[in-house]
Order: structure tokens, then sequence, then C-alpha cells
């Protein structure tokens, strides 16, 4: 028990050291937690797929109550934003090219008989396919409009409704912002982002001040000074993800469903994977660079690799084998479970299981690292 008791004070005391190296600079503790409050409120507005005030042009051929009645459904909801009103073909390539519009609508003359006659009729959307996932979700907007156009028509000209009628609702997102995904998500990837590199650079440090050789000949083993260097990164992680759910919360006013405690629970599993790997490379870094750039080569796959911004079945079945060793899909998936679903930890094993796999392999193997450049 005393030498337990012991081996706590050496480790304490080589955590507050390396808290002690990386805080005692101010500069460093602005660079610390700044940037993910500063990057969150970036990503909650920039990195959406809401769309608001899509720009669009009208090619009217009809020029009657129900075409009229058609676009003023459309001038009536604030997402769509009316720039011009055409009166030949050759102008929609124009207004697409130069990215004046996003949507051109065109109405064919005969619009307003073919819906009195009951024949039906056709309106004609053109879109910037350059964008797709934008033109994509514009033309579902307008194709929201068009149902509501549809069921207002018949009410007023007593025509018999459609025997089968979709009904929508979104669980967990009633309005289908794009911020509740992407926001509870950037906590685990902007937590991993800092702490790989902390704890990458950690070990390298040491060998460019020359301060490594002299842990050596103090009573720290091998593992303490590991664990000693781990905790540090940790907790500076978990203040980071503090951070991240408070603009999550307090600026973004995302409803949290779940327990703080089973959220902290599951970044903790995460944050010893993250350190794990950090310490990994950090063992074949003999520099501070080096450990940066090890750190940023697998800090793009990670995100890319994570779902946050594509489906993971959308990915070649190579690449989805590849995410199974991905900490930061796991984490993401941890977030937006209890952030949004208010899952417990007894649904959360198919991401703790893997995560506790990654952070004993990588814990172990950069263990073993570690004492094979001692010796």
């Amino acid at each position: 028990m005393d030498r337990l008791f012991a081996s706590l004070l050496r480790i304490l005391a080589l955590t507050r050291k390396e808290l002690l190296a990386v805080l005692k600079d101010p500069r460093a503790r602005v660079s610390l937690l700044i940037p993910p409050i500063l990057q969150s409120l970036i990503f909650g507005y920039a990195a959406t797929y809401d769309l608001n005030r899509v720009p669009y042009a009208v090619l009217d051929q009809d020029r009657s109550a129900a075409s009229a009645e058609l676009l003023a459904g459309m001038e009536g909801s604030r997402l769509f934003d009316r720039v011009a009103d055409l009166h030949r073909s050759d102008d929609i390539r124009a207004f697409i090219d130069s990215k004046r519009a996003l949507l051109v609508v065109q109405i064919p003359q005969g619009f307003q008989r073919g819906l009195e006659t009951g024949r039906g009729a056709d309106v004609q959307v053109i879109a910037d396919g350059r964008n797709s996932n934008t033109a994509g979700v514009a033309d579902a907007y307008l194709g929201a409009v068009v149902e509501q156009f549809n069921a207002q028509w018949r009410a007023d000209h007593a025509l018999p409704a459609p025997p089968v009628q979709l009904v929508a609702r979104a669980w967990y997102n009633p309005n289908l912002e794009s911020r509740w995904n992407m926001i509870p998500g950037m906590i685990g990837t902007l937590t991993l982002l800092q702490t790989m590199l902390l704890t990458t650079m950690s070990v390298a440090r040491e060998r460019e001040q020359g301060t490594f050789d002299q842990l050596l000949v103090t009573p720290l083993s091998p593992t303490e000074i590991m664990v000693g260097k781990a905790l540090p990164c940790m907790l500076i992680g978990l203040v980071q993800a503090t951070g991240v759910l408070l603009v999550a919360e307090l600026w973004f006013r995302i409803p949290f469903a779940g327990s703080l405690l089973t959220l902290y629970a599951g970044l903790v599993f995460f944050l010893l994977a993250a350190v794990g790997i950090g310490l990994l490379l950090s063992s074949f870094a003999a520099t501070q660079q080096q450990a940066m750039l090890y750190g940023l080569l697998l800090i793009m796959p990670f995100s890319l690799l994570s779902g946050l911004t594509t489906p993971l079945s959308n990915m070649p079945l190579v690449l989805q084998y590849f995410t199974m060793i991905n900490p930061l899909r796991y984490a993401i998936d941890i977030t937006q479970r209890v952030y949004l679903e208010g899952v417990g930890l007894d649904r959360l094993g198919q991401d703790l299981i893997p995560l506790t796999l990654i952070a004993a392999v990588t814990l172990v193997g950069g263990a073993w690292m570690f004492r094979q450049r001692l010796q």
C-alpha cells in the first residue's frame, strides 16, 4: 500500500510538472482554451447544410392566377429569395452560370388549364448542380412548397385527396437543423485535435529541451512517466470538451437530452484512446516538429472517416473497415447519441468496447516502444 501511495505521489508530481510546462505561458493557455470555443462557433454557423434565402429566378410563361399562387407560396417562405423575373429561356443559362440564382423555376404555358381540366401540370426546376448537396436541399424545400400548393388547390376546387399522404416526423432533431448534428460531433473532433497533438509533443519536448535524461534518473518508472504524461493531456481535453459543450448548450440552445455523467464517461474512454495514439507516435518522434507532423498526418483522415460530415455507409467497404480503428468515429457516435437521444452507458457498448481495445493496444504499444527507446 505504501508503494502504491508513493507511486501515486510521483505520478501527481509529474502531472503537475506537465501542466505547469504547458500552461505557464499565457499565450499557451489562450491557445488551448479559446480556439475550441471559437472553432465550435464558426462550425455552428459556417458548416451547416441548412439553407436560408435561396436565390431563385422565375420564368412564368403562363402568367395565370394558379402560377401566381404557386410563386406566392415560395415568396411567403423565408427560405427563398426571388432575384429576377425572366422573359426568355435563353436567360436561364446566364443566371445559373453567373451563380446569381441557385434555382430557376420555369412554369409553362397552359399550367392553370392543365390543373383545371385534371390533366395535371409540370413545373420545371433547373438547379445549379455544381454544388450538388445545396441544390438537392433546395430542391427538397421547393418540393415541400409544391406539396402545400397541391393540397390547397384540391381544397379550393373540391378535388379528391390522394389516397396516401406522407406525414414526416423527425426524432431527436424536429426541425432538421444540421448544427444539431454538427456541434455535438465537434466535442470529440476538437478534443482529439488538441489532445493528440499535446500528447505527441510531450515526450519530444523533453528530448529537445534535454530534460528527458533527467526523468530517467528520477525514481519514476517508465509506466509512471507514461501515466504522468497522459493525465495532463486528458484533463486539458476534458476542459476543452466542456467549452464546446457550453457553446452548444448556452449559445446555440441545443437541448441536452442525456446525462453529463454518461457523456464524460464516454469522453474518458475516447481520451484514453487518443492519448494512447499520441504516446505511440511520440515514441517515434525525435523532435517536436516531427511529433506535430505525425499528429497532423493522422488527424485529417480521422476527421474525414469519422462520419461527421458524410455517412459511413456511403464510403467504400475498404474504408468502412478502416474506420473501425478510428477512435473519433466512436466519440462522435457517443456524443451525438448521449446529447440528442439521451442514451445511457448500457446502450453504448458498441462504442465503448472498440475504444477500450484501441486504448489498450496503443497504450501497451506506446509503453513497449518507450522502454525500447530507453534501452
